[in-house]
């Protein structure tokens, strides 16, 4: 008979120790595999793996590419990597950071719902703003089960609140119970299969590192007014939603969280190197002003000494909005920063 027997889980903050405890609870001979992306950065060294073996009786190794997926094993995105499953088959992927993030949620999900349908199981966990709230919707239109970690269990509840704002979540849990859970959910027989949204395909495609055109972009998404903070090319607003996400014409992805949390923080560094540039041009004015004195050029250092004044008001004018933002002490913001 068939079962649910493929689980992938997603997250960030807090994750590791959560899993630790997720894998500790399940049985040696759980009747399933399972994917793990927790987010590493670029230059992790594939640690997690062996972490997870010190408290589980399930192996779990690291992902290898073009490795045929086993029962009852735990495969672990390896850095720099998205972790997609096709064709029972592990497929790594250095297609477009997604969420600032490879390896991301949100390809693991999709390429789970598009192998294997009602066969799959997503989970969210706890991390940091909303990676994996867009792909696990997508699993769920694929017809497989989504759980997520109940915010207020998570060490951070970034994730699992994005991804219940994102979509009908199947089954919302604390940890302690989400063992129980996924035995309940692999005991039982899958939901008929459905179509798969073109779209998700697509996007699968784009994980994976194949071309992107224009036209496939064009094909998911409309162009808006707005620019990516990876390469500086336009964004277009993907058209299924929610949750609101955007893509640019090389297929760096964002989720709308992600996005104003990274130009809320390009805008804040640009206030302070304006400001830096602002002050030394009032040094500069003001030491041009004391070489007009010694030079016996009155009205040159009146000028230069004015000058410096009016700028100094605008120093301070900007001054006092990056303060304001930020809500920081005064000395911690100078032209040394």
């Amino acid at each position: 008979m068939v079962r649910r027997d493929v689980i992938a889980i997603g997250g960030s903050l807090g994750a590791i120790g959560a899993l630790k405890h997720l894998l500790r609870e399940l049985p040696s001979d759980l009747a399933a595999t399972l994917f793990v992306v927790i987010h590493v950065g670029a230059h992790g060294k594939d640690l997690l793996a062996d972490i997870f073996n010190a408290h589980t009786e399930i192996a779990a190794k690291t992902a290898v590419d073009g490795e045929h997926v086993e029962r009852g094993c735990v495969y672990v995105a390896p850095a720099d990597h998205h972790l997609l499953v096709l064709d029972n088959r592990i497929q790594l992927g250095r297609g477009p950071r997604e969420n600032l993030s490879r390896p991301a949620v949100d390809p693991l999900f999709r390429s789970v719902g598009l192998s294997y349908g009602p066969r799959a199981v997503g989970v969210v966990l706890t991390g940091m703003l909303n990676d994996g709230a867009a792909g696990l919707a997508d699993l769920k239109r694929c017809g497989g089960v989504t759980v997520v970690q109940n915010p207020l269990d998570a060490v951070e509840p970034g994730m699992p609140m994005g991804a219940l704002k994102a979509s009908d979540v199947d089954y919302r849990a604390p940890l302690a119970d989400l063992a129980a859970l996924l035995l309940k959910l692999t005991g039982e027989e899958p939901g008929p299969a459905v179509p798969i949204p073109p779209d998700i395909r697509l996007e699968v495609d784009m994980a994976l590192g194949r071309p992107v055109t224009p036209a496939a972009i064009d094909a998911i998404a409309d162009t808006v007014p707005l620019s990516c903070p990876a390469c500086g090319g336009v964004l277009s607003e993907i058209r299924n939603r929610p949750p609101l996400r955007f893509r640019c014409q090389v297929g760096h992805a964002y989720t709308s969280d992600t996005l104003a949390t990274e130009t809320e923080g390009a805008a804040d560094e640009a206030m302070r190197v304006a400001l830096r540039i602002i002050e030394e041009r009032v040094t500069l004015c003001e030491k041009m002003a004391d070489d007009a004195w010694r030079s016996g050029l009155d009205a040159a250092a009146r000028a230069n000494k004015r000058r410096a004044e009016e700028i100094r008001r605008h120093a301070e004018t900007l001054r006092g909005a990056i303060l304001a933002k930020a809500d920081v002490p005064a000395h911690q913001v100078n032209d040394k920063e």
